[in-house]
């Protein structure tokens, strides 16, 4: 048992004073014991005689097989044992954990998370399909103020949006074909365009995904709020938001949890996270395609009527072709999301580009069909936006408030949910594309226990909720924000697929080389009216953010760069085999942790120096008298502190002694205690903790920390 008493020094390095300590022959054995010679390969040999008289062999045996598998000399493969945790609260994390986020996968099974074509477009498709929900209803927001005449146009622009639609997506198979590695815009325009179109393309996308969460969520929560204005809530929704802090209500509220769980969901790994989210995805195709079969029989049969006459409009504005434009680009939302696939080909199971073009394809048909049905039965009944959304308004025209009324409303908030998901599948993996060529930090590229990137999906949804939070989860206010990123990325691709085929100038390339270049000026009119249209109400802020991105990039890339630079070993140049180093050892006292830091510090220098810095010259003295007695063939310095100091003088010792050998390291070697319950530490000064920080962006110094681990 070790006898202890505490120590009254403010400035100690945490460890009370000793009554007794060992002599220094008990130090010495102990430094002769552990210089036994390590085995690396973690194998015992054992020497063992047999039956008969001279019978000798040696049996080799490995104690740590549980932990370690061993596949070659030197060559370990980590057991899941060797990650189990030992304390109670790690224990209790972890089982957390693998209840919300499920049990870690190994790295060679990530070819099994791979995606099936169906579980494909609901994680990459999600979020194409789910903007017919709402795209109509964002040009007829737009053509308001010219009347109810004015609304009949929107099928018109709808067609116009739609052959656009299948314009990029063709474009976009090419770019799946060509690129099977997967990256997208910022890929094709990296390597056809240069670095700053490339970068220009990824800060688009990254701004478009995160706005993708926001709206696709603030969208979904607007359908939950609208079904319950349909079933006479809207005193108590009226009456709940008044009880709320200014910044939120029932869409905030609503959103937040969303954003909460499909977080949750995508922690889990992309295969699983296809499996919860292709249920809802497959529910809105089904129930939106029954809405429009049966809506457009009723409409063809005269039976098609709105659930109560639509409200006159005053015309505040003409109908003018700026009018028609502003509701061209706020239509133009439908095709956000056509270019998740062509980032994620890698997600695919094999043949992942066949599998890719196959899946864009269908989602290209899927959402066009979806976005002109639903623009001709609004405009043939010619419904107007209000508080109960427009997809809405035509489910009650076509089911009532029955039953398939209340299916497609939960589908619907569903698939627009969810449709968050596409950004959440593509944001951690441009991200890490990004990270991987040294323009976001290195951590975006780490892989959680599914294999998903963690801190990717973190991020998108951290700064997604602050968004919404922002805006107040209004779907008007953020979607002008949506269509600037989304049509840059779709020019800056399109325009770098054309380089690429001038380039390779294979079999067909000008046929290719027309088709990307017909959608590159369709994305650079599209996205100049946007750009224009929409500046005012918002699309300044992307505007401008994505330049701050490209500067952000910029420099992670000139920091690594630098980083690179000064770490490489050039050919030739003369490298140092052994250092020279002086060795200091801070004290407060004598006692069985200092004591142990002194006993490494002989075993890697010859001339290691105690250092005490004094703040009592009664109590210097004493550690003077012990060092003689316990360690008598060490040098100690006394350092004065007359006005209490500890961290800056020791600091400044440091600094003198190096200056006597400038390419020499300094090593400091720390005795640290731990207490037995983490707890206990707030007892203690943690001095030792306070030194390493101090001396960790010090020039020419090591901190080595020598632990004591008390038991009780």
């Amino acid at each position: 048992m070790k006898k202890m008493e505490s120590s009254n020094n403010p400035n100690d390095l945490g460890v009370p004073e000793a009554a007794e300590v060992p002599a220094l022959s008990d130090s010495s054995h102990a430094s002769s014991t552990l210089s036994k010679k390590i085995n690396p390969d973690l194998t015992i040999s054992e020497v063992k005689h047999g039956i008969r008289p001279g019978d000798v062999y040696v049996r080799m045996r490995q104690p740590h097989a549980h932990v370690f598998r061993k596949v070659g000399p030197g060559h370990f493969v980590a057991t899941p044992e060797s990650d189990k945790p030992t304390s109670l609260v790690e224990r209790g994390y972890r089982a957390i954990k693998q209840v919300l986020v499920g049990k870690p996968l190994e790295t060679a099974e990530e070819i099994h998370q791979r995606l099936t074509k169906v579980k494909a477009l609901a994680v990459f498709g999600s979020d194409a399909i789910s903007s017919s929900a709402y795209a109509t209803e964002a040009s007829l927001v737009i053509l308001m103020v010219a009347g109810n005449a004015a609304l009949g146009i929107t099928f018109y622009l709808s067609l116009a949006i739609a052959v656009m639609l299948f314009t990029i997506a063709f474009s976009y198979r090419q770019t799946v074909k060509a690129y099977p590695q997967g990256g997208g815009s910022y890929q094709v325009a990296r390597e056809n365009l240069g670095q700053l179109p490339g970068l220009v393309a990824a800060a688009a996308l990254l701004i478009d995904y995160i706005l993708t969460v926001a709206v696709s969520i603030a969208a979904g929560s607007a359908a939950v709020t609208s079904a319950l204005l349909v079933s006479g809530y809207a005193e108590q929704i009226t009456a709940f938001e008044a009880s709320l802090p200014a910044f939120l209500n029932l869409n905030v509220i609503l959103s937040l949890f969303f954003i909460g769980m499909i977080t949750l969901g995508n922690l889990r790994g992309i295969r699983e996270s296809g499996t919860i989210f292709a249920i809802p995805t497959y529910l809105f195709i089904i129930s939106l395609s029954s809405m429009l079969l049966l809506g457009l029989f009723k409409a063809f049969t005269g039976t098609l009527a709105p659930a109560s006459p639509p409200p006159l409009l005053p015309a505040t504005e003409p109908l003018t072709v700026w009018l028609i434009l502003r509701a061209f680009s706020a239509g133009a939302v439908a095709m956000s999301g056509t270019e998740a696939i062509a980032n994620g080909v890698q997600a695919f199971q094999p043949p992942e580009s066949k599998n890719a073009a196959t899946t864009l394809t269908v989602m290209a048909i899927l959402l066009g069909s979806f976005y002109l049905g639903l623009s001709y039965l609004v405009t043939r009944m010619g419904l107007v936006p209000s508080e109960e959304t427009i997809i809405s308004q035509v489910a009650v025209a076509v089911f009532g408030t029955t039953l398939p009324y209340y299916i497609f409303q939960i589908a619907t908030t569903g698939i627009l949910v969810i449709a968050a998901n596409t950004a959440f599948a593509d944001f951690p993996r441009l991200a890490s594309f990004l990270a991987r060529d040294n323009y976001m930090p290195h951590q975006f590229m780490f892989r959680g226990d599914r294999l998903a990137f963690s801190v990717g999906i973190v991020a998108l949804g951290s700064i997604a909720s602050l968004l919404v939070v922002v805006f107040g989860g209004n779907v008007e206010s953020l979607i002008h924000l949506y269509a600037v990123g989304v049509f840059l990325a779709f020019s800056l691709s399109n325009s770098g697929m054309v380089v690429h085929w001038w380039r390779r100038r294979g079999k067909h390339w000008k046929k290719s080389a027309a088709i990307n270049a017909l959608g590159a000026t369709l994305s650079i009119i599209t996205l100049i009216i946007v750009a224009v249209t929409k500046f005012a109400l918002g699309a300044w802020m992307v505007i401008l953010l994505i330049p701050i991105f490209v500067s952000i990039f910029l420099y992670i890339h000139q920091h690594y760069s630098h980083v690179r630079e000064q770490l490489r070993i050039v050919e030739g140049q003369p490298f140092p085999t052994k250092i020279e180093h002086l060795v200091v050892v801070p004290i407060d006292d004598i006692n069985y942790a200092s004591l142990r830091a002194i006993a490494f510090a002989r075993t890697i220098a010859r001339d290691a120096v105690i250092l005490h810095i004094s703040t009592d010259p009664e109590r210097a003295e004493k550690v003077k008298a012990k060092v003689q007695k316990y360690a008598p063939d060490m040098k100690l310095v006394i350092v004065e502190s007359p006005l209490r100091a500890f961290v800056r003088p020791l600091l400044a010792y440091v600094d003198a002694v190096h200056s006597q050998y400038p390419t020499a390291f300094v090593t400091i070697v720390l005795p640290e205690f731990i207490t037995a319950r983490w707890w206990d530490g707030f007892l203690h000064n943690r001095t030792a903790a306070r030194l390493r920080s101090a001396f960790e962006r010090h020039p020419n110094v090591a901190v080595v920390l020598v632990p004591y681990l008390l038991e009780k």
